[in-house]
C-alpha cells in the first residue's frame, strides 16, 4: 500500500473513523479539536461539511511541528435542502428519523488534509433510502442505540442501517463518518518522492 511515511493525525474524537481508518490500516494519532459547528447562513448545504471540516483542520494546525499531516472531518445528513444535525434528545431524535423513514437522503462528508506544504479539502457524497419505520422500531433504536452523537441521529453500523436501509448510492463508509476511499487517494500527493 502507498501511504505517506509521514504522521498522521485525526483531528476528530469519532470513534468510528477512528475504526474505519484503522480497519483501512493507516497508522494515526487522535487529537480531538473542539470548534464551533455554525456556518454561514447563505452557504449551501452541500459545503457545509467541507467548511467545517476546513475549520477543525486549521484549529489543529499547531499540531503540526514537522512532516505531520492533519486529518479532519465533519459529516452532514440532508433531506429536502435542509442539515439534521446530532439531535438534543430523544424527541429530536424521534423527529429526525421520523422524517427520514421512508425517503431518500444524503451523507456529506467534508475533509481536510493538511500539512505544512498543503491543504486538500473535498467531500464524500452517499444517497442513502430508508425503509418506512414505525413509531415502535424508532423508539426502539433510539432506546437501544442512543444515536445523540450522530448527524441525522442514527449510524449506519447499527440496527437501523443493518435493518432499514434499501440501498446506498456512495459509500458505506461516508455514510458511517470518512470517504476512506477518497482520504486515500488525495493522501498520494502528500508522498514524497524518492
Amino acid at each position: 500500500m502507498m501511504f505517506p511515511d509521514r504522521p498522521i493525525i485525526l483531528a476528530s474524537k469519532s470513534p468510528r473513523r477512528s475504526q474505519l481508518l484503522r480497519e483501512a490500516g493507516f497508522n494515526f494519532m487522535v487529537h480531538g479539536i473542539d470548534v464551533p459547528e455554525d456556518f454561514p447562513d447563505y452557504m449551501p448545504v452541500e459545503e457545509v461539511a467541507e467548511y467545517l471540516a476546513r475549520r477543525k483542520a486549521l484549529a489543529a494546525v499547531d499540531l503540526i511541528k514537522h512532516d505531520e499531516i492533519i486529518l479532519s472531518a465533519d459529516s452532514v445528513v440532508i433531506h429536502d435542502g435542509v442539515i439534521y444535525n446530532k439531535p438534543e434528545d430523544y424527541g429530536e431524535a424521534f423527529a429526525m428519523i421520523r422524517t427520514l423513514s421512508g425517503q431518500k437522503h444524503r451523507v456529506v462528508t467534508g475533509v481536510c488534509l493538511l500539512g505544512r506544504e498543503q491543504e486538500r479539502s473535498f467531500s464524500g457524497i452517499s444517497d442513502v433510502w430508508f425503509d418506512e419505520l414505525t413509531d415502535h422500531e424508532i423508539d426502539y433504536y433510539i432506546r437501544t442505540c442512543k444515536p445523540f452523537d450522530k448527524a441525522g441521529a442514527y449510524g449506519v453500523q447499527e440496527w437501523i442501517g443493518l435493518c432499514k436501509i434499501q440501498r446506498i448510492e456512495g459509500t458505506y463508509a461516508n455514510v458511517m463518518g470518512l470517504p476512506v476511499d477518497l482520504v486515500y487517494r488525495n493522501l498520494q500527493y502528500f508522498i514524497k518522492p524518492s
